[in-house]
């Protein structure tokens, strides 16, 4: 007697953020570009900025939506400028709805050493490093508080556990974002809205490949030498993380299996602020 098998049913793939709308800051490329990757994948939808290319930044945009069936939206904000951010935050809402999954993630970079330190420089980092982060916060916690429901991720750095030398502005701007984060979780804990910082180590995106040619400069090194002996130097696994594993990292966060992790700075450095 032959018998017949039912046919296996398709697999269903899991996606715990479909229906929310999730704002990364700086994703046009390097680690917000992997975040985004990451929660489209689950099934958020995405508000993307940025700079860069408008053709490449469009094709990103298409690439997203099309690859992960989500919907995706640009905001060209600039991060230093505070109405500019009140702009991208009411065109997020306008577009996709109300944020659910925000996360600050753009950052710039300056090394000099501090009696050289470029005033402008200073001002530039900590506008868009540190004070974006409030602006976009500020915009939205009120709503989540409100919904009950919302998750704020804030990529630090080592940087923000520890300092470096030539780093003055970075340094502090990471440092504050992590007071930043600690605060918003405080006020924010009984309303089901978690805020934690991820503070990455050195990750192989665009800034860091440009902090390499700085500081091959600033100590008259070959590049290779900077990564062997002064930014890797400090993390024991010796290799830089990749935008994968913070995107990882990050889409647990959003997901309901973190509701009680809030407050925490994460690092995700190899070992580095182990020492």
């Amino acid at each position: 007697m032959q018998i017949t098998l039912p046919e296996a049913a398709p697999a269903i793939r899991e996606r715990p953020l479909a229906g929310k709308t999730a704002l990364i800051t700086g994703s046009t490329s390097g680690i917000g570009l992997g975040v985004a990757e990451a929660l489209a994948e689950q099934g958020a939808g995405i508000v993307l900025n940025g700079f860069g290319d408008p053709q490449t930044i469009m094709r990103t945009r298409d690439r997203l939506a099309m690859e992960h069936d989500v919907e995706v939206a640009y905001s060209g904000a600039d991060l230093s400028d505070p109405a500019a951010i009140a702009e991208m935050m009411a065109y997020a809402r306008d577009v996709l709805g109300p944020v659910d999954i925000l996360v600050n993630n753009a950052g710039i970079q300056h090394v000099s050493p501090i009696g050289d330190f470029p005033t402008a420089k200073w001002d530039a980092i900590l506008a868009v490093n540190l004070s974006s982060a409030f602006h976009t916060i500020r915009a939205v916690l009120p709503e989540m508080m409100q919904r009950g429901y919302g998750r704020i991720i804030n990529v630090a750095s080592a940087h923000g556990l520890v300092a470096s030398p030539f780093k003055s502005a970075y340094v502090a701007a990471k440092h504050g974002v992590v007071g930043l984060t600690k605060t918003v979780a405080l006020e924010a804990a009984t309303c089901g809205v978690t805020c934690n910082a991820i503070c990455p180590g050195y990750v192989f995106t665009p800034l860091v490949e440009k902090q390499i040619e700085e500081q091959a400069r600033a100590h008259g090194i070959p590049a290779d030498k900077v990564v062997t002996d002064i930014l890797l130097a400090s993390q024991p696994n010796k290799r830089f993380a990749t935008v994968e594993e913070i995107g990882a990292l990050t889409a647990f966060l959003a997901s309901p299996g973190a509701a009680s992790i809030t407050g925490a700075a994460l690092a995700v450095d190899g070992g580095w602020t182990a020492h």
